[in-house]
């Protein structure tokens, strides 16, 4: 999967080969708001359109368009992983939510790093 960022949204783009198309949806918004076309140029239009047309729905029902996240979710482990991430984390001298948490934002660097060249492509 990849990212593409339309007016400051971000939307995960991914292909449906049943019907040869990019699809797009944005993520982070109060409701769904997706995109077809079948090159990187339209789809950008098309995510364009969608996004306006969804955030003036939004302005007419006067609806936050962009979820807010509280920074908390629960996680499900299987005990071998629990304990072994509590054994890295105590050797990093950090708690396991500052553990958790460093590992997470490393990874979403990672990702992003490795997309960049990707996703800040203009008109492709």
């Amino acid at each position: 999967m990849n990212v593409m960022i339309i007016d400051g949204v971000k939307a995960v783009i991914s292909y449906d080969p049943e019907i040869e198309m990019f699809r797009g949806e944005f993520v982070g918004l109060n409701g769904g708001a997706d995109f077809y076309a079948t090159n990187v140029e339209s789809l950008k239009h098309e995510g364009e359109i969608s996004l306006r047309v969804f955030l003036a729905a939004c302005r007419e029902r006067d609806i936050e368009p962009h979820r807010h996240f509280s920074g908390k979710f629960m996680l499900r482990l299987d005990p071998a992983t629990h304990e072994a991430a509590i054994a890295a984390a105590q050797a990093a001298g950090q708690s396991l939510n500052q553990w958790v948490e460093e590992t997470i934002r490393r990874a979403v660097d990672a990702y992003t790093y490795s997309r960049r060249d990707v996703t800040a492509r203009p008109n492709q």
